[in-house]
């Protein structure tokens, strides 16, 4: 592994993956940023690394030790810490380069750890806090506490968020949430309109922080898979096999290959399950109930065969360190084998509905649309940036068993509105039914689990998936068998931290009505991104 113009020692992390790690300094820490994006790579996460327990030596307890950024390329992924100096020698605010400039998604990442951990990046030009509605102390940095000792705070006085005003003749602003009419997570949207054209959104989240990643640090290491599975209930089986691959890669542990093959079958139904939902709401939000009705009904039989076969409608606690959770029956692969033949059949007379549609087409088309210059500029990932001509898809660009014998044929578009993204999801359907067909058919015989050995020394583990949304990473941390192997650290990232802020672009210039439309044709997770 390589990054151009940078002598770096990495350390090969053990994973069906490649992923790599190295220590930098704070010139290489600006410097790779720019190399990785020179090459046409892209940021995947950036995260403060675990408290410097010995930090209180000078009277500073719990200090975040790196800051760590992770990279994807077509090479692989790498995993870059950086040191940081303890409070009482440089006495003042931990601090560490700017990436924003460099990668915009960065942005909110920064101010995410900032809250969480009290490091700041330099030179920043946002500092608003993300995840701190105003609860918080000043000084209270939840990754800074100890996680068995931690207290009640005080209440402290809310502070309205200073939103960007847009100054004009007949503009005014609506705001929508975090509160909203529905079944739906909390967020709020502060809208800058001239009649109904959208002039400027800008998103306030964090609604939905829950400690997620304090809590990760108090879970054994082997039970902690069930936490990460919940972080986002539409991606369990993405987030659970995430984690459990940076586990097996920390212990070095390689799963049975059927159990490899299971874990894909879950996660393309995952996927399919969620597109079905998808297209459905779509159509309502263009006013054709007919599609809500035929998909909701597609996707509530498939989450019911999920059921039977599985043992969870949505396949929670399936995918479990070294393996899977139980077996698939004869009876059980015939039960799914006739149920892709059947709904694939009625999601192909659903796609000629939706393309023969003139009312949808009208609504669809240049719709909320995000131009392929600018979706690589912003770092739009995921079916989202498959829309927009950013061709990366895992199970084709970093192929593990089974996807290195299934040749997945990745669905692009190249005009970014809903069109493309309803376009994109109807093909992945297609193709996950294909795949799915395939790994029931030539799976093969062989052990479901194997033992998980947690090392004796510290270590760590990376895990890379791609979601239905789009690729998923976790870091992980662990400590050795003198402190009982517990979670130092655990990051979990969900792809929407990327996709989040290209939906205030994708909405300018378009009408309000249109917003739940082009919000919908991205469906970006809320408790993903508010850790």
């Amino acid at each position: 592994m390589r990054i151009p113009g940078l002598a770096l020692e990495f350390e090969a992390l053990p994973a069906p993956v490649p992923i790599w790690h190295a220590q930098v300094t704070p010139e290489q820490w600006q410097a790779a940023a720019t190399a990785v994006r020179d090459e046409g790579g892209r940021l995947l996460a950036l995260w403060a690394g675990p408290i410097d327990e010995g930090g209180n030596r000078a009277g500073v307890a719990h200090e975040p030790a790196f800051m760590c950024a992770a990279y994807a390329t077509l090479e692989g992924a790498f995993w870059l810490s950086l040191p940081l100096a303890p409070m009482a020698q440089i006495g003042r605010q931990r601090v560490y380069p700017d990436l924003a400039p460099v990668f915009p998604a960065a942005g909110r990442m920064q101010r995410a750890a900032a809250d969480l951990s009290g490091v700041h990046a330099q030179g920043a030009q946002d500092l608003r806090p993300w995840l701190n509605h105003g609860a918080w102390p000043a000084d209270h940095y939840p990754l800074q506490q100890d996680p068995g000792k931690l207290a009640l705070m005080p209440a402290t006085e809310l502070v309205n968020y200073p939103f960007v005003h847009v100054d004009g003749d007949g503009v005014h602003e609506i705001a929508v949430g975090p509160v909203h009419a529905g079944i739906i997570e909390p967020g709020h949207f502060r809208f800058s309109v001239v009649g109904e054209k959208v002039l400027r959104l800008e998103q306030r989240l964090g609604y939905t922080h829950k400690g997620t990643e304090q809590r990760m640090t108090q879970f054994a290491p082997l039970q902690a898979f069930r936490l990460a599975g919940r972080v986002s209930g539409d991606s369990t089986v993405a987030f659970a096999w995430a984690y459990c691959m940076a586990l097996e890669s920390a212990s070095q542990t390689t799963v049975p290959e059927r159990a490899a093959w299971l874990r894909a079958l879950m996660l393309e139904r995952e996927r399919i399950a969620n597109h079905l939902g998808d297209l459905g709401a779509l159509g309502n939000d263009a006013a054709f109930a007919f599609g809500l009705a035929q998909f909701s009904r597609l996707r509530e039989d498939w989450l019911r065969a999920s059921q039977t076969v599985f043992g969870h409608r949505l396949m929670m606690d399936c995918i479990v360190p070294g393996g899977v959770n139980g077996e698939i029956e004869l009876a059980q692969r015939e039960l799914l084998l006739h149920q892709c033949d059947a709904v694939e059949k009625e999601v192909r007379t659903l796609f000629n509905i939706y393309e023969a549609h003139a009312g949808l087409q009208d609504r669809f088309v240049t719709t909320g649309r995000v131009a392929p210059e600018l979706a690589a500029r912003l770092g739009l990932t995921g079916l989202a940036g498959r829309a927009s001509s950013q061709s990366w898809d895992l199970r084709c660009d970093q192929t593990w068993v089974p996807y290195s014998d299934m040749d997945v044929a990745m669905a692009t578009h190249h005009n970014g509105d809903v069109a493309a993204r309803v376009a994109v999801r109807f093909d992945e359907i297609f193709e996950s039914m294909r795949l799915i067909r395939r790994l029931l058919v030539e799976m093969p015989i062989g052990d479901l689990l194997c033992p998980v050995v947690l090392p004796q020394r510290p270590t760590r583990g990376a895990g890379w998936v791609e979601g239905w949304r789009g690729e998923l990473f976790v870091a992980l941390e662990l400590a050795g068998a003198d402190q009982a192997n517990r979670i130092r650290r655990c990051h979990l990232h969900d792809p929407s931290w990327q996709n989040w802020p290209v939906l205030e672009h994708a909405v300018m210039g378009n009408i309000v009505p249109d917003f739940p439309l082009i919000n919908k044709s991205f469906n970006l997770s809320y408790s993903g991104q508010d850790l």
